[in-house]
């Protein structure tokens, strides 16, 4: 009887240890199931970078087969450019350079923290980017990489602190 309780009451703990690691395992498989917009979509800190997607006409082609490789710039990146300029982007009349600078965050392919080194990459908008790898952290031109590999089923996004602006 004592034996039967002790097995119970292991068992219980064991099946609770094991809910919150079934819960995070099945979050990271439905944002691999997702693509990068829908990824983007789901989480609180890109508000901004998804409605300048939306704004550029970019979703569909972020939705598409890639892979994509997005350095994502938080919505704390795009508060700190200058006042005003986040609103004038968004204009319709300001499309063109707003996907411009959208284009500048995505390198085709999918290009894990594990792949990266000190190098130049070239973005979906024919600009290069000066990614470094120093003392095991990543610097994509000025901005610092700050998460890595959030999976998307059709690519990978790196998250970044500063808004990547092309020359």
């Amino acid at each position: 009887m004592k034996n039967n309780r002790i097995l119970t009451v292991a068992a219980m703990i064991v099946s609770t240890l094991a809910l919150p690691m079934t819960q995070v395992q099945a979050a990271e498989k439905s944002s691999a199931e997702q693509d990068v917009v829908a990824v983007a979509s789901s989480a609180s800190n890109f508000k901004t970078l998804v409605t300048a997607i939306k704004a550029a006409g970019l979703v569909k082609t972020l939705q598409g087969k890639g892979p994509f490789t997005v350095f994502a710039p938080t919505d704390e990146a795009f508060a700190k450019l200058p006042a005003g300029t986040v609103e004038d982007l968004l204009k319709p009349e300001n499309k063109e350079k707003l996907t411009a600078i959208l284009t500048y965050h995505v390198v085709p392919g999918r290009v894990m923290a594990a792949d990266v080194k000190t190098m130049q990459a070239k973005t979906v908008n024919g600009a290069d980017l000066s990614i470094v790898l120093e003392d095991g952290k990543v610097t994509v031109n000025t901005a610092k990489v700050i998460k890595t590999d959030v999976a998307a089923s059709n690519g990978v996004i790196h998250i970044i602190d500063t808004v990547l602006m092309p020359k």
